[in-house]
């Protein structure tokens, strides 16, 4: 199963696309964050004003440079511990079981991508103009090392870790069981 992933080009293209949607939010969203007294709709407005549409995309590599990895980390990953949990006790693994191997196969993916995710993170709230805003992940990495050292690299790691594996427990659950459903409903039907 483990080759529908890794060979597969069809997630790297939906993580692709899907970033089209998720960046310009994620770039509002965060600089919410950082300045608690503007409305949405204003920091959205003013981005279009001072930095154009290219403004909302800020980050879009070093999103899909984030993204990229951590599939080739979750993914193969969730399956093998799937496999050897099936292994161990001697059966597929349930429904619940696959979810349990998907919340630490994300937890492990956040964990080792948190650094990408940093540097995106500077590169989506950096001053217009700067060099960080222009989108270098290697100088944004180097910026971060630089001043912080590897604990800076590794900001928000726990959280970073706690979210993602709930959602792998979660979606990958749900997909498991939905997987186990359609094919029950394939075997009924002749």
């Amino acid at each position: 199963m483990c080759k529908v992933y890794v060979h597969s080009g069809v997630p790297g293209i939906l993580r692709k696309v899907a970033c089209l949607i998720r960046v310009p939010s994620e770039v509002v969203k965060q600089r919410a964050q950082v300045s608690a007294s503007s409305r949405t709709f204003h920091i959205f407005s003013n981005i279009l004003y001072t930095e154009g549409v290219q403004g909302l995309y800020r980050g879009y590599k070093s999103t899909v440079l984030r993204e990229i990895p951590f599939s080739l980390v979750q993914f193969p990953l969730w399956e093998s511990l799937k496999a050897l949990w099936s292994w161990r006790q001697d059966h597929v693994v349930d429904c619940w079981q696959s979810a349990v191997c998907g919340a630490f196969a994300g937890g492990f993916a956040a964990a080792v991508t948190t650094p990408l995710d940093v540097a995106k993170t500077r590169i989506m709230l950096a001053k217009a103009g700067s060099s960080t805003a222009s989108g270098n992940v290697l100088s944004a990495l180097h910026g971060v090392w630089r001043t912080h050292g590897l604990s800076g690299l590794f900001a928000g790691v726990f959280p970073r870790m706690a979210a993602i594996s709930l959602g792998g427990f979660i979606f990958l659950g749900a997909y498991e069981q939905t997987r186990s459903l359609l094919l029950e409903v394939g075997r009924e039907r002749p």
